[in-house]
């Protein structure tokens, strides 16, 4: 899914969020970055191109941005979180060789218990691990 970066600015702008540069290139970063990076891989981008730009500075805009529902916060490892720009119920397959982050379609919504009836659901989440068709093939070689 392609995110256009200047709907991104009007929906900021509706919702009243700060449009600050810092702001505006953490945004940019993720919509152009479809690896759903860390905070510190937000913050290494960034920080030749924009050296006033903290740590603090990431984390915060990146809870405003998750607030707002503009960015969904991806816990697939206990001790890593990833930002994904996709705010869309979708799945994710980490590859345990790469380490890289895949998006794939599947349709959460679909997905019934009566075990949970009455519960709230904030959020749904659809994880696998496993191994890439690019690690699988270079393992091959």
């Amino acid at each position: 899914m392609i995110v256009n970066f200047e709907n991104l600015i009007d929906e900021l702008k509706s919702k009243k969020i700060r449009l600050s540069h810092q702001r505006l290139k953490v945004l940019e970063y993720l919509t152009t970055n479809y690896n759903h990076p860390t905070a510190d891989q937000i913050y290494n981008g960034l920080h030749d191109e924009v050296p006033t730009l903290s740590k603090t500075t990431v984390y915060n805009t990146l809870t405003s941005l998750i607030d707002a529902g503009m960015v969904r916060a991806v816990n697939i490892e206990d001790n890593e979180v990833r930002y994904d720009i996709n705010t869309h119920n979708h799945g994710h397959f980490k590859c345990e060789s790469c380490k890289n982050i895949f998006d794939f379609d599947i349709d959460i919504d679909s997905f019934e218990t009566n075990q949970l009836h009455g519960f709230e659901i904030d959020d749904k989440n659809v994880f696998f691990k496993g191994k890439c068709n690019s690690c699988i093939i270079n393992d091959k070689k």
